[in-house]
């Protein structure tokens, strides 16, 4: 009787409804790339001229056992290269993702306004005309990223930042930059020109464990800052006028993005080069995947680390011929960029 007589259960709100429907969306993706990043690092460790069983690659890299044969080639040439690749690809993705979301621009990358030119290109100066080698070369990669970025920045500033000024201003100077390297490889000796390539294609052929280090550092770093900084992101992508009337000061949140993007973009770049399109192909693939809905940081790191190890397996297993991961990201990334600008020009819009 007096469960009769019992009010009724109200029903669930619709818009509670559609955010439980959305998180549960976002799980199912961030797991689902997660998967993903972890079946192709046990590819990439296994797979190979000579097959090994992902038991084999656990008992060299976590339990320190010696194996006949997977000892040298889990422990010494696979286990570096799937895990700078896996750091590279993530701090790409996230740095790209940050440039995008925070000047409202799928063209704000990295890889296409001019900052890992800017890295390349000291790198390929210290290499040609300084002689510079090992750890010295990625130091100066590293500030001279976040020396062009900021030249980028100062130049594009008129009361404020624009993104479809700052992409012009970003591919004039990467033009520029590209002339400086152009220049330094005619300089150049035969060795140098060899070793500065590296920079120009991207790749991990030269991942090791001694330059796994310094970028598992700065990663150990750098991400949890710009996860910290980023809080301030969906406020700014309100517009100026509405982050400072909820208290944000959008030049300072800003400029801090900004610092950290760049300094994670940069470290990566001086590992492994600028390896193409990862950093601009991540965001919006991971827009895609979510669906639009919450942060793209996380997501756009995995699905960088994604590209970026099966871009390294396709380019040296699957084609006819060995080809660094760069060229293989690069054939990715250059249709889907055409892609943008035709769809851009159709519908009448701007950068």
């Amino acid at each position: 009787m007096s469960a009769a007589l019992a009010p009724a259960a109200p029903a669930a709100s619709p818009v509670a409804a559609g955010r439980r429907r959305r998180t549960r969306h976002r799980r199912l993706v961030v797991t689902g790339l997660v998967v993903t990043v972890l079946a192709l690092v046990v590819v990439g460790l296994c797979v190979g001229e000579r097959l090994y069983s992902p038991v084999d690659a656990v008992r060299v890299l976590l339990l320190g056992e010696r194996v006949p044969g997977a000892s040298f080639t889990i422990g010494t040439l696979r286990g570096p290269r799937v895990l700078t690749g896996l750091l590279a690809g993530v701090a790409f993705g996230m740095g790209g993702a940050v440039f995008q979301t925070m000047l409202r621009n799928p063209l704000a990358s990295p890889d296409i306004i001019g900052v890992s030119a800017g890295a390349s290109a000291a790198a390929v100066v210290a290499i040609t005309l300084l002689g510079a080698s090992g750890p010295g070369v990625s130091v100066v990669a590293v500030v001279s990223g976040l020396v062009v970025a900021g030249l980028i920045y100062a130049l594009s500033w008129r009361r404020g930042v624009q993104g479809a000024r700052l992409v012009l201003i970003g591919i004039a100077v990467g033009a520029m930059l590209d002339s400086v390297i152009n220049y330094a490889m005619t300089r150049a000796g035969v060795y140098d020109a060899n070793e500065a390539l590296r920079w120009l294609t991207g790749s991990l052929n030269s991942a090791f464990w001694a330059g796994l280090g310094p970028l598992a550092a700065a990663m150990a770093v750098l991400v949890p800052l710009l996860l910290v900084v980023a809080r301030r992101l969906p406020i700014l992508q309100l517009g100026d006028e509405a982050a400072a009337g909820l208290g944000v000061r959008p030049d300072r949140a800003r400029l801090a993005l900004l610092l950290v993007a760049v300094a994670l973009v940069s470290v990566g770049t001086a590992t492994t080069g600028p390896i193409a399109f990862v950093a601009f192909l991540s965001g919006p693939i991971a827009h895609r995947l979510l669906r639009g809905t919450g942060s793209l940081l996380v997501p756009a790191g995995l699905v960088g680390a994604v590209l970026v190890l099966a871009g390294d397996l396709v380019g040296q297993h699957l084609l006819v011929a060995r080809f660094p991961v760069g060229v293989v990201t690069g054939v990715l990334g250059a249709p889907y960029l055409l892609w943008l600008l035709a769809r851009t020009n159709r519908s009448g819009g701007r950068l």
